[in-house]
């Protein structure tokens, strides 16, 4: 069955206004005997690098594992929102695994932090700002949200189906996600710091972060605030826990699954992004399975997921260390 994806927003919204039945628990471990396909660009990336994903692998674990600091910024994110650290650990261990090399050090990270600071950029894309984009007309449907996250994906929604490879008003713009688009001005698709952050998530989790972990809340108006929180590991952590909250909270209540306790899910969703949209075609899939007789597919990983699950002992380990 297709979506589009604002069809798919609005439904997220419909659901999570109604009550929900006891979600379903999906059990530790992998679904797939074998690692799924790992994408050609990231082993292009990996080759180009002249490393191999287990030493990246290696390198990321073996920080996380001599930086008692960070595991202890890691536990205490985890803790505000109420998630088992390993989902973190997962999500750090997949992205420098699978993308992006680790810095041998956390001081690296809080020194590139500052330097994005004394950067002069802002969002933008051929002359118009974000700022004057987002007041355009298409946008007025938007106006009716206030929390940052509905906000922020009913804007990315109306860029999928109004903007995104089109003309308007004479103006082409390009077939490609919204973040890489506008919020993106270094790298189109490069995502950032210890836990590779995207600004547009940041955006959209802003609210959640301020109401549980205090920091001040983000505006696109100020973009070298926004770089600052995805590259900063005091704040940037908080957003990591925040948004595998958000994708555990997603599978719940639109596709009925507690994914919980499978970190290899939880990285998954971390690495693709969009938890709302993959649960509800999950819930759309499996609502036509029982309609078949069927028993419903339980969700599974992908080959990012798969390595944090087949690695789970060590990093459950890792993620207790004090």
């Amino acid at each position: 069955m297709a979506f589009q994806r604002g069809t798919l927003f609005v439904l997220f919204l419909a659901l999570t206004a109604t009550t929900v039945q006891a979600a379903t628990l999906v059990p530790a471990g992998n679904r797939n005997e074998e690692q799924p396909p790992i994408p050609g660009a990231s082993a292009r990336r990996t080759g180009a690098a002249k490393t191999t994903f287990e030493a990246k692998y290696q390198k990321v674990y073996q920080l996380l594992k001599r930086d008692d600091a960070l595991r202890s910024k890691i536990r205490e994110s985890a803790a505000q929102y109420r998630i088992d650290p390993i989902h973190i650990v997962g999500a750090i261990v997949g992205e420098h695994t699978y993308n992006v090399d680790a810095y041998d050090q956390l001081q690296t990270y809080y020194v590139k932090a500052v330097s994005y600071l004394r950067s002069s950029f802002n969002f933008s894309y051929k002359g118009e700002s974000l700022d004057d984009f987002i007041s355009r007309p298409e946008f007025d449907s938007c106006k009716k949200f206030s929390e940052s996250y509905s906000l922020w994906s009913c804007r990315e929604a109306v860029w999928d189906h109004s903007f995104r490879g089109k003309a308007v008003e004479g103006k082409s713009f390009p077939n490609d996600r919204f973040s890489a688009v506008f919020l993106q001005p270094f790298f189109a698709g490069q995502t950032f710091g210890i836990g590779q952050l995207n600004p547009l998530t940041a955006l959209q989790l802003t609210d959640m972060v301020h109401r549980i972990s205090g920091h001040e809340k983000l505006d696109h108006r100020d973009p070298q605030g926004v770089y600052r929180a995805i590259m900063d590991p005091d704040i940037s952590l908080d957003y990591v826990a925040a948004m595998i909250d958000k994708s555990i909270e997603a599978y719940a209540e639109i596709a009925g699954f507690d994914i919980s306790k499978n970190p290899g899910l939880t990285a998954t969703l971390y690495n693709l992004g969009n938890p709302e949209t993959r649960a509800a075609k999950l819930d759309a899939e499996n609502r036509l399975r029982r309609q078949q007789g069927l028993q419903p597919r339980f969700p599974e990983e992908n080959y990012y997921g798969w390595l944090i699950n087949e690695k789970l002992k060590d990093l459950e380990a890792l993620a207790a260390e004090s």
